[in-house]
């Protein structure tokens, strides 16, 4: 393998990775506060990507600077499906929540699907100012430059969910809330709306994921699906509620997609990822770095 594609293959891995992270963090976090397993997850990601590519393309807005507006929008629409759908079910068997989740699955698909197929007909990428452009470096590397703002806006989103947990008062109670939620409750904690903000939360990193996959890479409708079951493998992998390890679970996985695409083919690049959490699951069922059953 030559250095220069070696190089390339890393770096599409970080950029790819960090977006799988974004998703992964955003659905770990729902269920370390709420014990809410969201299948739809990934099409709130589609929801911020058509949004993105609708403020983008109809109004001219830059998409990179549209993205508060974004996960504003979207982390609304997250507040109402956990008001109407999943807030009664709390407390009740997990199958309910999996029937919930895949009725949202099928009316956000549908809902993005009835503005998507007659507007763009086929698959739409979020059109970008700087497309195209990168900085030459030594050697023939080219860094694009969409590519690093998406690393860069990824990381840094990151690093403000964290400060956010560990710095803050109410990211404090959150994590209080997920740890041990009688004891939150004791000392005076508001679960309710500490849940719902954990769960906008979660659908705005989604929907920040979703822009910035669309700005790098073709999307349709239902292209969600498959990056959700991505982002579960990834929590599996490092074990479902662990936010902190989420980074290393997506990087992971990421690397392993693009290893095996250059080495055995493109057609093996989504497969890896269920065979890496086949292999865990089989040695390790509670991750590579524990997390809650």
């Amino acid at each position: 393998m030559e250095p220069l594609f070696l190089l390339q293959l890393l770096l599409w891995a970080a950029v790819t990775g960090s977006v799988y992270m974004l998703l992964a963090t955003g659905l770990t976090l729902i269920f370390g506060v709420l014990r809410i397993v969201n299948f739809a997850q990934g099409e709130f990601m589609m929801a911020g990507a058509l949004l993105s590519l609708v403020l983008t393309g109809r109004l001219g807005l830059n998409p990179y600077l549209s993205l508060p507006l974004t996960a504003l929008a979207v982390s609304l629409a997250g507040l109402a499906a956990y008001r109407l759908a999943f807030r009664p079910l709390l407390g009740t068997t997990k199958v309910n929540e999996i029937l919930v989740s895949i009725a949202l699955i099928l009316i956000i698909q549908n809902a993005l699907a009835s503005y998507f197929i007659p507007t763009y007909r086929e698959a739409a990428q979020i059109p970008s100012p700087y497309a195209g452009k990168g900085l030459a470096l030594a050697g023939g590397l080219m860094l694009i430059y969409d590519l690093i703002l998406v690393l860069g806006i990824a990381w840094v989103s990151l690093a403000l969910l964290y400060l956010w947990l560990y710095r803050s008062r109410t990211g404090l109670s959150v994590r209080a809330l997920s740890q041990n939620p009688t004891g939150a409750l004791l000392v005076g904690i508001n679960s309710e709306a500490l849940g719902a903000a954990a769960f906008m939360l979660g659908v705005a990193l989604a929907a920040v994921a979703g822009s910035l996959y669309g700005i790098i890479t073709p999307f349709d409708p239902y292209s969600g699906t498959l990056l959700a079951v991505k982002a579960f493998a990834i929590v599996i992998l490092t074990g479902l509620g662990n936010v902190e390890g989420t980074a290393l679970g997506a990087l992971l996985l990421a690397l392993a997609e693009n290893l095996a695409s250059a080495a055995l083919g493109p057609a093996w690049r989504d497969a890896s990822a269920f065979i890496v959490l086949t292999l865990v699951l089989a040695l390790r069922p509670t991750g590579l770095l524990g997390g809650r059953s």
